[in-house]
């Protein structure tokens, strides 16, 4: 059984009714970030202005009540697969590495969180427990459940899986009603809408029409797994300011992927 969720889905004159009322459409959610959205206009690592923003954003959601867990990329600081092409590092050890790219960034964040006042607790899928908890799914509905913040670091803490899959697999561990899937475009494109202006934007997507067209919502084993226990993905541009709130509250800001099994 997933969190309590708060509003209806459905729209009415491009709103939810959650969203017309003002009351949020999920009880919880997975908020799915790539490393690079922490990098903001650097060519590598971590702008504290965005870290700044996305804390601020995060209290918002945190006063309505909603419970918020995240998964972190890490190819602002590693990407395991393009090292292992480029370098011949073995694979596992590369994506191993990537791994611990995302630790980084989840102690980054946690940190700007907490000087914000949000309590956060950082769990990892390899142990470290110097620096994180390790990850216990009953801990981590606990915390949850005292209206704390959770960070998930290290993936799956298995090579050959990504972040995106780690972020559908922890989000049904914790019961999660969505998982909003922030980007750097306004949602789904049938093309790169940077590179060819007749690009057509999905409002709405089935299961199956990312996987058959391929589109670029999350890798197959994520998408196929969201697919099998019916969590819908709300794909946003994480760029403008307030769209996790209005992701949350659900208006219609970007892709919804659902429905169609």
């Amino acid at each position: 059984m997933r969190g309590a969720t708060l509003g209806s889905p459905s729209k009415k004159g491009g709103r939810s009714r959650a969203a017309a009322a003002g009351r949020p459409a999920y009880g919880r959610i997975l908020l799915k970030l790539s490393g690079e959205a922490l990098m903001g206009g650097r060519q590598y690592g971590i702008d504290e202005k965005v870290l700044e923003a996305l804390s601020a954003e995060i209290r918002e959601v945190a006063a309505l009540g909603v419970g918020i867990a995240l998964v972190i990329g890490g190819g602002n600081i590693f990407r395991g697969i393009n090292t292992s092409r480029e370098y011949g590092i073995d694979r596992a050890s590369a994506d191993y590495m990537g791994m611990l790219a995302t630790v980084i960034n989840c102690l980054a964040l946690q940190e700007r969180l907490e000087r914000d006042g949000v309590t956060t607790r950082v769990m990892s899928a390899i142990e470290m427990r110097a620096i994180a908890e390790p990850y216990i799914r009953r801990r981590a509905l606990r915390h949850l459940e005292k209206g704390r913040v959770v960070i998930f670091a290290a993936g799956t803490g298995n090579p050959y899986f990504t972040t995106d899959t780690a972020a559908a697999l922890r989000a049904m561990e914790i019961n999660a009603d969505a998982i909003l899937k922030a980007t750097k475009v306004d949602g789904v494109y049938d093309r790169d809408p940077k590179a060819d202006r007749r690009a057509k934007k999905f409002r709405e997507l089935t299961y199956i029409d990312v996987l058959q067209r391929n589109l670029k919502v999350m890798d197959a084993t994520a998408v196929s797994l969201c697919m099998d226990n019916s969590l819908p993905i709300v794909v946003f541009d994480l760029t403008k300011r307030g769209n996790i709130v209005r992701a949350v509250l659900g208006e219609e800001i970007g892709t919804v992927v659902r429905g169609g099994r």
